[in-house]
């Protein structure tokens, strides 16, 4: 059964296509909302309602594996649910024939091969923010132009440069115009009104994520972002200052681990580095202590309390091998220490994982693996998870905070984001070193201590 915000999508979509009105409609449904079981019963009925005439249902969605496969299965399901177990058919891999009525699934991808399709009854783009403007202008659009098909865009928004978000204005200034409603938005608090599990589920990822993380905002409360910016508000920077002051040995009892930003090698002449500019890239460790605030060993994501920094401008990397392995192991005993293992850093983070053993975690920089990272690091800081020491005066902490300030970033297609320092205005270590922190800290969890062993894991 359809709740009834989903009723009143489907009844719209329906009378258009029934009524051949051709119209172009743009819906977004808070994540998790019931987008894909709306969209699974709307084609059942109108394959249903067409299975005596060879018409094509056709819908894309950005990759074939899984959202295609996933889509063809939902609708699979209702098939039989309504008593057509044995009726339809499958074809090609991409097709499910109910009577002589078609729904064709597609890729959306850049590298899909979808031209000369047509469609009679439907034309369905799904998560259509991460849908290219060429790909479906070029070669989805096409193919309802002869049959003036009624075409709908489902998703969450994102940035205002996606094609959903493009067709969004489209439908507005339209309804605008003429009164029709083609745009249909129900955000999170909308959904939860009819599922209390759901309710409960995105009240905890708010504050997790925090009202304003990227993710919330977007996924949830359907609010679009804008290009990009500074990476920390004034707020967030705000909410990262902590209360405790910086030390430099551990306390007992105390569980630490570490995030590690390496440098990049500087060009050598005669084996030299050619200057020691003090602005070049530096090694940067992060010491985080795990803060267990509620209590029990039930808890997934401790605070963090950064309590000390080291950093190394215009050092080698060999020449740091022995310190950083006494300062991890002997001074600190880290529980897990994760270090940037891109490009130069492989043979450290290779050094330091034989050194130390499972605890050192290799992270390589991609465009996916660092959105997720910067994504990590704002909801720590959201949920007020994450503080560092109070301010000591010293170089560290001033570059830390200069760092904090001068942060940007950068909202991509497909939920994705870059952040970093301009070039010009200085270096991310103490950023990157923070994030990677965080990403150590991710899931760990407490463990009572156990035969000789400390909590969290395996002595040294």
């Amino acid at each position: 059964m359809l709740h009834p915000y989903q009723q009143e999508v489907c009844t719209a979509i329906y009378l258009s296509v029934r009524d051949k009105k051709g119209l172009t409609f743009s819906v977004e449904i808070a994540r998790q909302g019931g987008k894909n079981e709306m969209s699974a019963q709307l084609e059942m009925m109108l394959l249903i309602a067409h299975m005596e005439k060879p018409k094509n249902l056709i819908k894309c969605s950005p990759t074939f594996k899984p959202q295609s496969v996933i889509s063809m299965i939902r609708l699979k399901d209702r098939l039989n649910d309504a008593g057509f177990n044995g009726d339809w058919a499958s074809e090609l891999g991409y097709i499910i024939k109910l009577g002589e009525a078609r729904a064709i699934f597609l890729s959306a991808d850049e590298s899909a091969s979808v031209v000369g399709n047509t469609a009679h009854i439907l034309l369905e783009i799904d998560e259509s923010q991460d849908v290219s403007k060429e790909k479906y202008t070029k070669e989805f659009k096409p193919m309802g132009a002869t049959t003036n098909v009624t075409t709908v865009h489902y998703g969450t928004t994102w940035d205002d440069t996606t094609l959903l978000e493009e067709v969004k204005q489209t439908n507005l200034e339209l309804e605008r115009r003429d009164g029709i409603r083609r745009h249909f938005r129900y955000d999170w608090e909308e959904v939860a009104k009819y599922n209390p599990d759901y309710l409960a589920y995105v009240t905890g990822e708010r504050e997790r994520l925090g009202e304003n993380h990227p993710l919330f905002l977007t996924q949830y409360r359907l609010l679009p972002i804008t290009g990009g910016g500074g990476f920390f508000s004034a707020q967030q920077r705000a909410q990262l200052q902590g209360e405790h002051t910086r030390r430099h040995q551990p306390e007992a009892g105390k569980l630490y681990i570490a995030g590690i930003d390496l440098a990049g090698e500087e060009e050598l002449e005669d084996g030299h580095l050619i200057s020691l500019n003090p602005k070049r890239d530096s090694t940067v460790v992060t010491i985080g202590e795990l803060d267990f605030t509620g209590g029990d060993n039930t808890v997934k994501e401790p605070h963090i309390k950064i309590i000390e920094h080291y950093r190394w401008t215009g050092k080698k990397h060999p020449e740091l091998y022995a310190q950083l392995v006494d300062i991890l192991k002997n001074v600190w005993h880290c529980r897990r220490i994760v270090v940037d293992a891109t490009g130069v850093g492989e043979p450290v983070a290779s050094f330091l994982r034989k050194a130390l053993g499972s605890r050192v975690e290799p992270f390589h920089f991609t465009a996916k693996s660092k959105s997720e990272l910067g994504f990590n690091l704002l909801a720590a800081v959201n949920s007020g998870r994450l503080k560092v020491y109070k301010g000591d005066g010293s170089a560290e902490y001033q570059e830390f905070r200069g760092e904090m300030e001068r942060a940007r970033s950068q909202y991509r297609a497909s939920q994705t984001m870059n952040f970093y320092v301009d070039p010009a205005q200085g270096h991310d270590d103490f950023l990157m070193s923070l994030a990677l922190v965080v990403e150590a800290g991710r899931g760990y969890e407490k463990r009572e201590a156990k035969g000789g062993e400390r909590e969290g894991g395996s002595s040294w």
